[in-house]
């Protein structure tokens, strides 16, 4: 008898299937881990400010000598946390009682709280203050002016 397999040609397989292009899924990975590292870099970003006032806030915290440099070093830093974050000609100028409102917008306390020594304690041999809390009252306004930064 004559086998009809005998006649059949051998199996071809397929080509190996390549690495190039990749399957969709690969693409919308892709995708979503660079919409990740864009969001993480963006939040980085926008946080520097803070963070780096934040250290130094605790590098005054741990440095000051004496009440009267306390006073004129925090008010430095807020200055220069003021014109990073709001308009140079919003800020600039201002000094006293005016500088005193302007950071009681943000957190209420520098105008009758602790926070009010920042006008006068530089110019005052004898400075008495309540660190804690001017130093609470400065975090608590960085981190309140810091926040709406876009």
């Amino acid at each position: 008898m004559n086998e009809p397999l005998a006649n059949m040609r051998p199996l071809h397989l397929p080509a190996p299937v390549g690495w190039w292009p990749p399957a969709p899924g690969w693409w919308l990975l892709l995708a979503l881990l660079l919409l990740i590292a864009g969001l993480a870099w963006w939040y980085y970003r926008r946080t520097a400010l803070r963070r780096a006032a934040l250290a130094e806030l605790r590098r005054l915290q741990q440095g000051a000598p004496d009440d009267t440099r306390l006073t004129v070093d925090l008010n430095q830093l807020l200055r220069r946390v003021a014109l990073a974050r709001f308009p140079r000609a919003q800020v600039a100028a201002l000094s006293g009682t005016d500088w005193l409102q302007f950071l009681d917008t943000q957190v209420s306390g520098f105008v009758d709280g602790p926070g009010r020594v920042l006008a006068t304690a530089p110019y005052r041999a004898d400075c008495r203050l309540d660190r804690a809390a001017l130093l609470g009252l400065a975090a608590q306004w960085i981190r309140r002016a810091c926040r709406g930064r876009s």
